[in-house]
Order: structure tokens, then C-alpha cells, then sequence
């Protein structure tokens, strides 16, 4: 129920010591407030006059305004505490996805991170709320008033502490079953998300490949299965909310038969069988209040669980080897050492890139073809640093060298400053167009993006709009077409003219062969002193290309520039036939 690191977050025992006091006064104002109560009701019921009951009746009227005031103030301290902590757990979730996103995408999904950020984090927020509010009363204010009914009427406090372990028995059963769904119904959620990003991600490809009715019957399965499990989770909710009501009413029937049967024999007096009678609901509540709440807190420690996990996963390390002078030229060189990557975007599939060789030198122009699934974006990933390979067996030998510099992995903060990577949806921010562009440069001058823009074939969308560059976009791009997104992210390239090294990941795959060959004339002059790392699926880049690297299965299988490979026999020559004949189906 309870995730022990719950204890380890900052400021936690201040918070629990705060509330367990606010809980104890709490306690004594229950106890004062039935005490004076039943005091009220013994003095009318013998026919006392009103002057006798002013005093009790105030004293009354103050434990239960104390009463309230200590909710109000726990309520008031928890929900700080809460909004606090879970709005710094975002924090270092987003930093964490920030640095190792790509490795976090293929260990948990990206359905799975998008959830947890944005649900994940307002479950955890509730969750905060409850589980410390519920878990103090819980503990605190049933054995105040069990001790104090015991001081009044020994058999009440007997009835009680008899009855009280069945109802936490029943309980523990009943929450063990609903944990085992509600984790089951968490984990459904989880794939359920997964499944709908990639696919709608996908959705073109899937289209291209006549893939797209048999994506929609496994959401439609994996939809179903969800829907299953949270049924079966409500069910144990209304059946544990109802069986804790249940036990409740007759623990606190059965007081009142023993209560009233001694009133009718006089072996115990009106106060303390009356006190008895209106605390027995009290001591009943907080465990009722822990019932009523339990599948909520699930969610929330399920949610609390997945952050405090991908916040706890190791960080990649020696990030700073790179040195600050380095800067990529016409000589440089990088070359991949037969390194392997393992790679799991689900539980179903695995894409693992197997014995990567290969020289990079200066401003080469190299395309990076093969099938869907074949380890084209991996192994750009990987060059691009946000997938850190296998550490070599050879403790001699190093997964890269760049310029002579041995490196585990290219996660190297200076080699990332030297490129700029357009994937084939470029993400825009909600902001101005020109703020959008300025995406590298965020101190570049309004002429600057201007003339990056007209760079990148912008010029006649622009004077379209009546701001111009100054137009707001939504997040994620809405309101910009593909093409025009994909100049933007190319004009962010020019107006950065210190990255000298671009990748791109299928950029014109998802568009019209119009708008990419118009897109072409822009990107062509972008090339020049640059080196190109080129992913795609579309056969005319090929022509532009200095060098080849052919993958399939995760393995590169074939390597050398266009002639070499169109004249050798091999993977390459099928791929080419197989793009022709999609071509010429199309």
C-alpha cells in the first residue's frame, strides 16, 4: 500500500509530525465534543433547566469548532505539501526524460512517460493528499477514543476492540484483492497508451504498408482488456465499500443492543452507555474514510512507484570526455568500433543493433536506408547520443573514436552541440513562428531568423500571415502543415551555422512527392560544409548521397557509395527493387 521512498521525500517527517499533532488535538476534540454532548443529553433527559446546560453547550460548540479547525489546517498544510512535492517530482521526471528520453521511450514507451507526466503526476498529487491524512487518523484517533470508552463502560471498549480486528481482516483481504486489479487495471492503461501513441505516430506508415485495419483491431483488443479490468476493479470497490459499511453499522448495532440491554437492567448508567453509543461511529470512521479512498491511493502509488523508478534509474556518465575546443570540420573523422545496442520499445519487440562498423569523415552526404524496423532510427539515436551502446567486452576497446578520441558513448554534451536533428515530425512549441526558429539561437536577431527563414523557403508561407514571423503556432504544431513544419525546423539549421553536422530521420516520409521535391531545392543548399547523416525510405535522396549504409535486422549489411552498392548483388539491390515496385504500385 504504502511505497517505503514515500518517507525518503524532502520535507515528509516535518509534514507527518505536523499532522500527527493537528490529528492528536483532533482526537481530544472528538472525545470533548461527544463528552459534552452526552452531558447536554443526560441533564435533558432528567429535566435540568436551560441555564444548566449553557456551559456544557458551549463547551461543545468550541470542540467541535476546534474539531473543524484542525481538519482545515491538515487539509490546508497536506494539499501545500502535496502540490509542492508532486510539482518537484514532474521536475525530475522531465529532467531525467530530458537526458536519457530516447533510452526512457525504449525501456518504458512513450504512451507509458506521457501518461505518467501528465496523470501519473496528478495521481500522485491526490495520493499525497490522502495517504498521510488517512493513514495518521487512522492510527491516532480510534485508540484515543477506544482508551477513553474503556474509562467509561469496560464492556463498550470489550465490544469494540473484539469487533475492530474483523473489520481489519476483512479489510486486508479485500485490499489485496483490489491491489492485484488495480495493478492489473494500471498496467492495461499503461499498454492501452503505449499502443495509441505509436500507433497514431505510425499512422502514415502504417497506411503505406496496408497495416493500419490490423493496428486498429489490436487497440480495439488492447481497449477491450482495459475496459475488462477496470470493471473488475469497480467491482471490488463497491464490493469492499459496501461489506466496510456493512460490518461497521452492525458492530455498532450490536453495541447498541448490549448498551441498551444493560440500560434496561441498570447495570450500566445513561452517560457512559450514551458517550459510548455516540462515539462507536467515531471510531469506526477513519477506517471507513481508508476504504472509501483505497483504490484512489492505489492509483496514486502505482503512479508514485513508476516516477520514483525512472527518477532512481542510473544517469549516463561521462558526459564531459569531448572537450570544449572541439568543433567539427572538413578533417574530422568518427568512427563506430563493431559497437552493440540492446533496444525494447515493448515487451512484444525488440530492435537491438548488432557489430555497428563504419568511418564518418568531414562534410560526407550518408544515407541511411532500409526496411521499416530494419535499425535506421536506432542507430541514428545512437550516433546522436540518446541510446548509449553495450560496454565493449574488449576493456581496450571503445564502442567510438572521435578524432582519435576513444569514447563509450556519443552522449557527449560537446558533441552534441554540433548537430541539429530534424526527426520526420519536427516538434513546434506554442509560440511565435519566429521563437519556433530561434529553437538553437535564442539570442539571434530578428534579421537573423528572417534570413533564416527565407533560407529555408518560408517567404511565401509568411507573407501569407498576417504577423508574419511573429504568428502563433499551437504546441505540437497545430495550425502548420507538414511541409511548412518541416522548413521551420530546417530554417532553425540555418539560422545555427556553428552545427556543422545534421541528421535526419525520414524527414519527407509523411509527405507528397510536390512538397518534398519543393522541400528538396531548400535542403540541398543546407548540405554544403556540413556533414549528413540522412535516413529515408525514398529512393531520389540516394543520387545526393556520398555514402551508403544499408541495415536490416539491426545489422548493417551492406556499406560504400551508390555505384559500389547498385553494382554488387545483395540486400541493397533487393531494397531498391522492393522501393521501385511500391513506387510504381502507388
Amino acid at each position: 500500500m504504502i511505497d517505503q521512498r514515500l518517507f525518503k521525500l524532502p520535507g515528509v517527517r516535518v509534514i507527518l509530525i505536523i499532522s500527527a499533532l493537528l490529528t492528536l488535538i483532533q482526537a481530544g476534540a472528538i472525545i470533548a465534543q461527544a463528552h459534552f454532548l452526552t452531558k447536554v443529553l443526560v441533564l435533558s433527559w432528567r429535566m435540568q433547566s436551560l441555564n444548566s446546560l449553557t456551559t456544557d453547550t458551549i463547551l461543545f460548540a468550541c470542540a467541535f469548532l476546534l474539531r473543524q479547525l484542525c481538519v482545515w489546517l491538515k487539509n490546508i498544510i497536506l494539499d501545500k505539501y502535496a502540490d509542492k512535492t508532486s510539482g518537484a517530482l514532474r521536475d525530475q521526471l522531465l529532467d531525467k526524460v530530458y537526458v536519457t528520453g530516447a533510452s526512457q521511450v525504449a525501456q518504458s514507451g512513450t504512451g507509458k512517460l506521457v501518461t505518467v507526466a501528465l496523470d501519473g503526476i496528478n495521481n500522485v498529487y491526490n495520493y499525497f493528499n490522502l495517504i498521510f491524512a488517512k493513514i495518521i487518523d487512522m492510527a491516532i484517533i480510534p485508540w484515543l477514543i477506544l482508551i477513553y470508552i474503556y474509562f467509561n463502560s469496560g464492556r463498550s471498549g470489550l465490544i469494540l476492540t473484539l469487533v475492530f480486528p474483523i473489520v481489519i481482516i476483512f479489510m486486508i483481504i479485500l485490499g489485496f484483492a483490489a491491489q492485484d486489479k488495480a495493478d492489473k487495471q494500471y498496467a492495461g492503461f499503461l499498454r492501452l497508451s503505449n499502443h495509441f501513441v505509436d500507433s497514431l505516430r505510425g499512422l502514415s506508415t502504417l497506411k503505406f504498408l496496408g497495416l493500419s485495419e490490423k493496428y486498429e483491431t489490436n487497440v480495439y483488443n488492447v481497449s477491450e482488456d482495459y475496459r475488462r479490468s477496470t470493471m473488475d476493479v469497480l467491482k471490488i470497490a463497491i464490493l469492499s465499500t459496501f461489506a466496510l459499511d456493512w460490518f461497521t453499522t452492525l458492530s455498532i448495532a450490536l453495541l447498541a443492543l448490549f448498551l441498551g440491554l444493560g440500560l434496561i437492567n441498570g447495570s450500566i448508567p445513561l452517560f457512559p452507555a450514551l458517550v459510548s453509543l455516540i462515539l462507536a461511529p467515531e471510531f469506526f470512521l477513519p477506517i471507513r474514510d481508508f476504504g472509501n479512498d483505497y483504490h484512489a491511493t492505489l492509483d496514486g502509488k502505482n503512479a508514485l512507484t513508476d516516477i520514483l523508478d525512472i527518477v532512481a534509474q542510473p544517469s549516463v556518465t561521462n558526459r564531459q570526455l569531448v572537450p570544449d575546443t572541439f568543433k567539427w570540420d572538413e578533417n574530422s573523422k568518427l568512427v563506430a568500433n563493431h559497437f552493440n545496442l540492446q533496444y525494447s520499445p515493448d515487451e512484444n519487440e525488440a530492435i537491438d543493433l548488432t557489430d555497428i562498423a563504419f568511418t564518418l569523415k568531414g562534410y560526407q552526404k550518408v544515407g541511411i536506408i532500409g526496411m521499416s524496423g530494419s535499425g535506421k532510427t536506432t542507430l541514428l539515436n545512437a550516433l546522436g547520443g540518446f541510446l548509449t551502446p553495450l560496454k565493449s567486452e574488449d576493456p581496450k576497446a571503445a564502442n567510438f573514436s572521435l578524432n582519435g578520441q576513444d569514447l563509450p558513448h556519443l552522449s557527449q554534451a560537446n558533441w552534441q552541440q554540433q548537430f541539429a536533428f530534424i526527426p520526420q515530425f519536427p516538434y513546434l512549441f506554442a509560440d511565435t513562428i519566429a521563437a519556433n526558429i530561434a529553437f538553437y539561437q535564442p539570442k539571434a536577431s530578428a534579421a537573423q531568423i528572417a534570413a533564416a527563414a527565407s533560407q529555408a523557403g518560408l517567404d511565401d508561407f509568411l507573407a501569407t500571415l498576417k504577423d508574419g514571423l511573429n504568428t502563433l503556432v499551437g504546441e505540437g504544431g497545430r495550425g502548420i502543415s507538414g511541409g511548412q513544419a518541416q522548413r521551420i525546423a530546417l530554417a532553425r539549421a540555418f539560422l545555427d551555422q556553428d552545427r556543422h553536422v545534421l541528421m535526419f530521420d525520414e524527414p519527407t516520409a509523411h509527405l507528397d512527392i510536390e512538397t518534398e521535391y519543393a522541400l528538396k531545392e531548400t535542403m540541398m543548399p543546407l548540405f554544403k560544409n556540413h556533414l549528413v547523416l540522412f535516413a529515408t525510405h525514398r529512393l531520389h535522396w540516394l543520387k545526393e548521397m556520398d555514402y551508403i549504409l544499408v541495415m536490416k535486422d539491426g545489422q548493417l549489411v551492406q556499406q560504400g557509395t551508390l555505384d559500389e552498392l547498385s553494382a554488387t548483388p545483395g540486400e541493397f539491390t533487393a531494397l531498391t527493387q522492393h522501393m521501385q515496385k511500391r513506387v510504381s504500385l502507388s
